[in-house]
């Protein structure tokens, strides 16, 4: 993709894959509730939503990009889209660790954990024998920190019982340093929990922070997204910051103003392209080298 830094591999960090099962999820009839949505309601068949992922990434240039499984159980939408495209995504996957069938699928990149949904503590003894199986597998551990909301639950008037209590970044501390080989990523700068957040990466090499979304959260400290980042770099340096967008449905496909805002912000924060590409593409790649 062409950036202000020259032609670089952009690699989007946080894309959500909403396949038809997904929409399953959200109530009987998924027709309706795409109709309602003004969404585009994909078929049954994941590939096909991973081909309009790709074609639709090919249109603005980004190289690769990190497909998540945006609920429980559907970890095969995104192993799937991953097979018919190979060699252009990376499958993540949410997953309930207190579920009985809870498991880390062969072959998945990431396993996503909400503590604030599913209401649990990232200290929980029960959590660990996933954590375990995704440290014999090599699979980084995605871990949703701060304010969550979900605005398509929002729109359809469904509940969203999550708990707060377990969202805070420093919850996962003593977790990384168990597990020191495990990446993990917290998305959107920890979503409110900035100072948390960076307290918890500098003190664990493993934890790299997402850049992904509004990051609407900014409004409660009344920051701006340059100090953001520029306290993120301070902290955690460009080798653990991951580009993303939290990209999610059509037809509104790749959130190309994410990425103007972010390379904005960097090239008045004075960053070089070495530093850029990391950002941008090579830090998510080294990830899963």
């Amino acid at each position: 993709m062409q950036t202000p830094w020259g032609d670089a591999a952009v690699n989007d960090g946080h894309l959500h894959f909403f396949s038809r099962r997904f929409f399953q999820s959200l109530g009987a009839d998924p027709p309706a509730i795409a109709e309602t949505l003004g969404w585009t309601l994909p078929g049954d068949d994941p590939a096909e939503l991973a081909r309009t992922w790709a074609a639709e990434l090919d249109r603005h240039g980004v190289a690769r990009a990190a497909l998540i499984a945006s609920t429980p159980g559907d970890g095969s939408s995104v192993l799937a889209a991953a097979g018919a495209v190979a060699g252009r995504f990376y499958a993540y996957a949410m997953v309930n660790p207190l579920a009985d069938d809870a498991a880390v699928p062969p072959g998945l990149n990431a396993i996503c954990l909400f503590p604030a949904m599913h209401r649990y503590s990232m200290n929980d003894a029960r959590i660990l024998p996933l954590l375990d199986r995704a440290a014999a597998q090599n699979c980084a551990v995605f871990v949703h920190c701060g304010v969550l909301t979900v605005g398509v639950r929002k729109k359809l008037g469904l509940p969203c019982p999550f708990d707060m209590r377990f969202s805070n970044p420093i919850d996962l501390h003593p977790v990384a340093l168990r597990y020191p080989k495990i990446p993990f990523l917290v998305p959107h700068f920890g979503a409110g929990y900035l100072r948390e957040a960076l307290m918890l990466a500098d003190l664990c090499p493993n934890v790299y922070l997402d850049t992904s979304s509004s990051n609407s959260w900014m409004r409660y400290e009344g920051l701006d997204l340059k100090t953001v980042f520029r306290r993120a770099l301070d902290v955690a340096g460009a080798g653990r910051l991951i580009f993303g967008t939290d990209s999610s449905f059509f037809p509104r496909g790749w959130n190309r103003e994410v990425f103007d805002r972010q390379c904005r912000v960097l090239q008045d924060l004075g960053i070089g392209n070495p530093d850029s590409r990391l950002i941008l593409g090579e830090n998510l790649e080294r990830i899963f080298s």
